[in-house]
């Protein structure tokens, strides 16, 4: 139990120092394989993000637990294929951000939500993140998408293994749930 509460403490304080991230429209170049695999790690909003999908998935829908994740990233690569083609999404910065805030209260109600609506809020704010990612690309535009996939895939696969170690306790589960939301909210209403 110490540990835990060591954990989210840690947490927290991480969640205090949150801020628009790197990972965003104009903040570097974006070119290959590399790149893409760095671009989600590189910013807090993505990496909590994608971290959340799988802790929800897991803690959810342990039956079906890799339905929210697949659904995440054919749904982020939508949003990138959309980015390419030059259609644009409004707010995407503030969708990436209030997708922090969404998912962390998802992992706090856990199984409470049902699962299509679940599965519905990730797919509809995977289409923000990847077109935030796609907007960045400068030159291997597909090499950068499976670099950012294949990012995205082990962050969500982390968020799992989170969750399947959180699902046996509702409180440090909500815990968690609550200093993700709160960096979502530090995201959507200080940046």
């Amino acid at each position: 139990m110490r540990r835990t509460v060591l954990k989210l403490g840690a947490a927290a304080s991480l969640a205090v120092l949150a801020s628009p991230a790197l990972a965003h429209v104009g903040a570097g170049h974006a070119d290959g394989f590399a790149a893409g695999v760095a671009h989600p790690l590189m910013g807090l909003d993505h990496l909590l993000a994608m971290a959340a999908v799988g802790i929800w998935s897991a803690v959810a829908m342990p039956s079906r637990i890799l339905v929210v994740p697949a659904t995440f990233i054919a749904m982020m690569i939508a949003g990138a294929a959309m980015a390419f083609a030059g259609i644009g999404l409004p707010a995407v910065e503030g969708m990436v951000a209030l997708s922090v805030l969404v998912l962390g209260m998802m992992i706090v109600a856990g199984a409470g939500l049902p699962g299509l609506l679940g599965i519905g809020l990730a797919g509809f704010f995977a289409l923000f993140h990847g077109h935030a990612h796609a907007s960045e690309a400068t030159g291997m535009a597909l090499a950068y998408v499976g670099g950012f996939t294949l990012s995205t895939a082990a962050l969500h696969l982390a968020g799992v293994g989170i969750g399947l170690r959180l699902a046996s306790s509702p409180w440090v589960r909500a815990g968690l749930g609550v200093v993700v939301a709160g960096s979502g909210a530090t995201l959507v209403f200080g940046g």
